[in-house]
């Protein structure tokens, strides 16, 4: 039901409206977003790197309408590769197929990616880098998304790869599409609303699957990437590599910018890679809204990753403003369905 409320008021411009201008909800988004411009996203990327962590920026919108749009993406996604370079930081890209302009036109999409592609392939230092993620969108995308990297890698573009979300029942089957290709592979749970003829409605399932999958890919020496927060299923991680030998240097975890920064820092530690997922730009809003609806404890879930991280540092919690602003967004959230409701 939260879910679905949060998913909706995603898309709401009128939720947009209310919750981007509150100063609260701004502050609360700050935490997760590492700021507007690409000079505060590279800051940010600069002190994790420096803290031992690797990086994905992604420079957040969707869906645009018009090929002006699309165009100043690929020039964005551009600059950030360059920024990379220029700057010697350890981090790659990710961006959405239809911030390219999928929903405009397939070969104008394709052209953009190309050239995204082709200047990170010119930027990197041996074959296969800059790596450019394409962000999975909702299930409508799927298909689209998996052939497209196909498509690429038969056309010698193998520095770009997807997402694959396991609350998907097609899932397993993508999995072995991209690892028999040789690509890499972002695993995700999924955060769009989705039907339950192409989903699974419990989350048991989708966490079996997420288990299922991964070890398809930790097996397959494509260097996964297993973004999640989950520590059961971080543990199974550490289990099954231990298990079969597979070395730490062979895949990542991934995590998201502000959440669980404690648990990023001790994997780390322990000898992990952590690559920590950086979103930048105005176009917050959207992005956090689906955060919150992945799971409906994810609300509470942010505002608990900050109690947890100041208690690893054994300090009083400093930032209750945080917590404050988590349970505004649940309760904004709510009065605005309640008021559509009426």
């Amino acid at each position: 039901m939260m879910k679905s409320g949060l998913l909706r008021l995603s898309e709401s411009p009128t939720a947009k409206r209310i919750i981007t201008r509150a100063p609260l909800s701004r502050s609360f988004a700050q935490r997760f977003v590492a700021g507007d411009t690409l000079r505060e996203a590279l800051d940010a990327a600069r002190a994790l790197n420096d803290a031992g962590l690797t990086v994905s920026l992604d420079y957040l919108g969707e869906s645009v309408a018009s090929r002006e749009e699309a165009d100043e993406a690929a020039r964005m996604a551009i600059e950030i590769l360059e920024a990379i370079t220029h700057e010697g930081l350890d981090a790659n890209l990710s961006i959405k197929p239809t911030q390219l302009g999928l929903d405009i036109d397939e070969a104008f999409c394709r052209a953009n990616i190309e050239r995204v592609l082709t200047r990170a392939r010119e930027l990197g230092t041996s074959p296969g880098e800059i790596f450019v993620r394409l962000d999975m969108e909702s299930s409508a995308y799927t298909e689209r998304t998996v052939a497209l990297v196909e498509s690429l890698w038969a056309d010698g573009f193998t520095n770009v790869g997807t997402v694959l979300q396991t609350m998907l029942r097609r899932t397993p089957d993508d999995v072995a599409r991209l690892t028999a290709l040789g690509s890499r592979i972002r695993l995700v749970k999924g955060a769009y609303q989705e039907p339950e003829t192409v989903a699974f409605p419990d989350k048991a399932d989708t966490d079996r699957t997420y288990v299922e999958c991964m070890e398809t890919m930790l097996e397959s020496g494509t260097y996964p990437a297993l973004a999640t927060h989950d520590e059961q299923i971080i543990d199974a991680a550490r289990r099954f590599t231990w298990e079969r030998g597979i070395s730490k240097d062979s895949f990542e975890f991934q995590m998201l910018y502000g959440v669980r920064r404690d648990l990023q820092t001790r994997l780390q530690e322990e000898g992990y890679r952590v690559r920590v997922y950086v979103p930048f730009g105005d176009s917050w809003y959207p992005y956090l809204m689906r955060r919150l609806a992945e799971r409906p404890a994810n609300v509470l879930f942010m505002a608990g990753s900050v109690v947890k991280e100041a208690r690893a540092d054994g300090a009083a919690l400093s930032k209750p403003a945080m917590a404050v602003g988590a349970g505004f967004l649940a309760g904004l959230a709510a009065a605005i369905a309640w008021r559509r409701r009426r």
